[in-house]
């Protein structure tokens, strides 16, 4: 499994890259690992406002439907277009090409709440709980 060390994660499986006061979020390589072969994503809605641990979006794999938590709170001001037509980007590049949102983040303080890549990989090794 792979953590990158500059992101922060959510206990619920979404990772985080912060770029000045947006983050942009996706799952993590456990969570895409867990789901097996993804085949639908539902992005977001831009200009949508989100909230932590609130859905804001769902993953279809072959094993089973997964919402989607906000990691941090805002509004949405970009999602990945190409996971409509290749979801599958997410199994192949979770941290890269298979990112799902931009937020405009309202409250860097909840950042502080995510774990760094360490915890997170403590985590996943308990078996994601």
């Amino acid at each position: 499994m792979n953590f990158p060390k500059e992101l922060k994660y959510a206990r619920s499986h979404e990772w985080v890259r912060v770029e000045g006061s947006r983050a942009v979020v996706g799952i993590t390589d456990y969570a895409q690992h867990q789901l097996g072969d993804i085949v639908f994503i539902e992005v977001p809605t831009v200009g949508n406002k989100v909230e932590v641990g609130k859905n804001f979006s769902v993953v279809e794999s072959v094993k089973a439907v997964s919402d989607i938590y906000a990691p941090v709170a805002g509004v949405i001001v970009e999602v990945n277009e190409k996971l409509g037509d290749a979801p599958e980007t997410v199994n192949q590049d979770p941290y890269g090409e298979g990112w799902i949102a931009v937020i405009e983040m309202s409250d860097r303080a909840n950042l502080d709440d995510l774990l760094g890549s360490d915890e997170y990989a403590d985590l996943a090794a308990k078996g994601g709980h």
